[in-house]
């Protein structure tokens, strides 16, 4: 059982950014496709951002393309999630969420992933 703790949240303004982690224990998630979603309040959680096990392959939302970059280090059993460009819509907690199983592809629903962590808030002020 991996267990994934979220850092790196934090108020910030419009333009700015930050960089989230993920940090596994427990097992190693190499071989995991890993994730970050988000949600909003009064919103469902949605996919932000996914990486293959192996780090070549990684797939977007629309709404962050070209502002947000996921990457891993698998030697250190860390996602992270680099956001430029911040704007107040991306106001939300995030979270890292893996899954075992699903070789090169990178699956984009909630269900889809077995490990998740507790969140971290990201606020962007305008």
């Amino acid at each position: 059982q991996a267990q994934l703790v979220e850092s790196g949240g934090g108020l910030v303004q419009a333009g700015g950014s930050l960089r989230l982690s993920c940090a596994a224990s427990g097992r190693t998630i190499s071989t995991y496709a890993m994730a970050w979603f988000r949600q909003a309040p009064g919103k469902e959680r949605e996919f932000v951002a996914g990486i293959s096990w192996s780090g070549d392959k990684t797939y977007y939302t629309d709404s962050v393309k070209g502002r947000f970059t996921i990457s891993r280090d698998n030697a250190k059993n860390t996602v992270y999630l680099q956001m430029n460009v911040l704007k107040p819509e991306d106001t939300a907690v995030y979270y890292c969420a893996g899954a075992a199983g699903w070789g090169k592809t990178i699956p984009a629903q909630t269900g889809e992933y077995e490990y998740w962590g507790q969140g971290t808030q990201v606020t962007v002020s305008s």
